[in-house]
């Protein structure tokens, strides 16, 4: 566990190994099944996770009860409804186990605390950040100006993997196809 988060911490910006211990010590291990929903709408996002094994997804649900999957988390993420723990404002998204999941999470409050009076965690927080936005920027311009075939080839570059991983009702989901038309999509596509 500890290794796989020094790694991708040290993608995001590395720390020296005072500041690592200080923030990895934030962090307990903790467990859910299946299908558990880690943070509703209306609620306040606690925590930060960090993803060891398993697979997550965020998503919204409308009034017609219609969901619309905005983001899949999975091993070596961090994870959480970040602008609600950011914001410290009750969520507007879902965030639920695909699978059964192991995570690392910490408390937002310890993590914002210690990040105030260390600087390199607060560079690290703010790079991992920028990341995240930048991410959701590419995905804004693929919602609106791709084709269905484009996301999805654009979703296999950025992770390859994400065939084995995610079901193909939530891929449907996230590129914004109806499932029933996915199987359709995988077939034409040579990958």
């Amino acid at each position: 566990m500890k290794s796989l988060f020094q790694q991708t911490i040290a993608a995001i910006h590395p720390l020296t190994p005072q500041d690592f211990e200080d923030f990895f010590g934030l962090f307990k291990s903790f467990e859910s099944k299946r299908k558990h929903v880690l943070t509703s709408a209306g609620e306040a996002e606690k925590h930060l996770y960090f993803v060891v094994e398993g697979l997550q997804r965020l998503y919204y649900l409308d009034d017609s009860q219609r969901e619309a999957t905005l983001v899949f988390t999975y091993t070596g993420n961090f994870g959480g409804v970040l602008d609600a723990m950011l914001m410290h404002t009750p969520s507007r998204y879902y965030y639920e186990t695909l699978t059964p999941s192991v995570f690392l999470r910490a408390p937002y409050s310890q993590v914002e605390a210690l990040a105030q009076s260390r600087p390199e965690i607060n560079t690290l927080i703010h790079k991992g950040l920028v990341g995240a936005f930048s991410g959701v920027l590419e995905r804004l311009v693929e919602l609106q100006c791709f084709s269905s075939e484009q996301k999805f080839r654009k979703l296999l570059q950025r992770s390859p993997h994400i065939l084995q991983i995610v079901p193909h009702k939530y891929l449907a989901d996230y590129i914004g196809i109806d499932a029933s038309n996915f199987s359709k999509l995988l077939n034409s596509i040579k990958i």
